[in-house]
């Protein structure tokens, strides 16, 4: 018998519980499997900096009404970055898209065209105002730090349908990182092997190929005997979580060599599907580049990737070229980001649409937070607001084309049936066969979940 001392004993019990906590999962009423018609995938399309929802989506006739007037109730009004002076009308013009005439503007015109695809929640609202935490919010739930992710929960209570690609994998914009980086895709507290794998189609996981002067045949041999090892040491520490996850993350890496290099390389796509996303776009190369991670998010999901992260904006300074977040400039700045997102984005959805892969896969389009109606004083740009902005649904079990809230007449807060991240959160597990109050894990004496305790599933956009 082996002994254990004090820590590794309560190491051991704790990550009992958790296994404790999944198996009751598995036994749950609810069962973890997808029901069919629901979702099986989920691509999450993370607009990072705040996307200005009254200049896209949200259509705000009173905003060109009151043009260059107060905010009603704004008197003395500080938010992020200061002081608000008067309502802006939108920068862009919104016209009917889709069958349905729903309003988008002409910011975003292929993403509008596809309005029968979307349901359209319009009040959304969230816990901070500023990015980091923002970001966490929407990605975890949770405003602070260390807290795990939506696809790690994901991927912990459901596991992988690819036995070669990890469950959960995120694609950074080509420009770089989100301000909250790996934050929205990492395990929190979750055992290591559900975080999020970061590769993309323009900077592929490094150093994958098999070192020179090392066969096949040797490289298989090798493969089989570290297995067999393997095999010994968890017969010789049964039990052990952490070595099994360890193991099987290892594991993983040794089928990735093969795997990843393949999914990445996008040379086997037809010349007429580069140019249907924009990525033979030889003048704006950065749209190019988002153009080939999302027909890289396409390629995960056919070949079974539960969850998909894809980034579009960057982390930047102050007015870089790098994301979304409008303070001082903003139609300048959306000027360069519309043609970047609005193809290769309304394609993705198109495609997944055409091979039949969207009546399975949840879309959802998400910013951390909305924009002012108003612009900040001495700047042609509107200010970061957490007190309501829109999320888009589109797929597996989504009523579409829908609107659900609103926001009111001038785009400030969540007004008609205002919708929390916890909500949003509790409704994606709810598509996925998950019912949010259930999955939990053990952690520091507590049972922790995605939606905290909080959070209800909005029926009212369910097809």
């Amino acid at each position: 018998m082996t002994s254990l001392d004090r820590r590794a004993f309560l190491g051991h019990v704790g990550t009992g519980l958790g296994s404790i906590a999944l198996a009751n999962l598995l036994h749950a009423d609810s069962p973890l499997r997808p029901p069919a018609g629901r979702a099986k995938n989920v691509v999450v399309i993370f607009v990072s900096g705040g996307l200005s929802h009254v200049d896209t989506f949200d259509h705000k006739p009173a905003l060109t009404e009151h043009h260059d007037t107060p905010l009603p109730g704004s008197d003395g009004l500080v938010t992020f970055q200061g002081a608000n002076g008067n309502l802006h009308k939108p920068f862009y013009t919104f016209r009917p898209r889709g069958a349905c005439g729903k309003m988008t503007s002409d910011l975003l015109p292929r993403l509008g065209a596809l309005a029968d695809e979307f349901c359209f929640v319009h009040s959304l609202h969230t816990k901070s105002a500023t990015h980091g935490p923002g970001e966490n919010a929407m990605s975890t739930g949770f405003t602070l730090d260390g807290f795990p992710s939506m696809g790690a929960w994901v991927s912990y209570a459901l596991g992988s349908e690819c036995e070669d690609l990890p469950a959960f994998v995120a694609i950074p914009d080509p420009r770089g990182v989100p301000q909250s980086s790996l934050n929205n895709w990492g395990a929190g507290f979750l055992p290591a092997e559900y975080q999020g794998t970061a590769f993309s189609a323009v900077r592929p996981v490094q150093n994958l190929a098999r070192p020179v002067g090392v066969s096949a045949e040797e490289d298989a041999a090798t493969r089989a005997f570290l297995l067999r090892l393997d095999e010994e040491h968890r017969k010789q520490y049964p039990g052990d979580t952490d070595l099994a996850a360890r193991i099987a993350s290892y594991e993983m890496a040794a089928r990735m060599q093969l795997s990843v290099p393949e999914v990445s390389d996008l040379s086997s796509e037809p010349d007429h599907v580069l140019k249907m996303y924009g990525a033979d776009d030889a003048v704006n190369t950065t749209k190019a580049e988002f153009a080939r991670n999302c027909i890289l998010a396409r390629r995960l999901i056919e070949r079974g990737v539960r969850f998909v992260q894809l980034f579009n904006g960057a982390y930047a300074m102050g007015e870089g070229v790098g994301n979304w977040d409008g303070h001082q400039k903003l139609k300048a700045q959306y000027d360069v980001h519309g043609p970047i997102l609005d193809q290769p984005a309304a394609v993705l959805i198109l495609d997944l649409k055409q091979r039949g892969l969207l009546a399975e896969t949840l879309v959802v389009f998400c910013t951390e937070f909305g924009r002012m109606p108003t612009l900040q004083v001495q700047a042609s740009g509107r200010d970061h607001n957490p007190d309501g902005f829109t999320v888009l649904l589109a797929g597996a079990g989504v009523r579409a084309p829908f609107r659900f809230g609103a926001t009111d007449d001038f785009g400030w807060k969540a007004q008609e049936d205002p919708v929390s991240v916890h909500d949003l959160h509790a409704t994606i597990l709810h598509l996925l066969g998950l019912d949010h109050t259930k999955l939990t894990y053990y952690h520091n004496g507590l049972e922790r979940r995605l939606t905290d305790v909080f959070g209800h599933v909005v029926g009212e956009i369910l097809a």
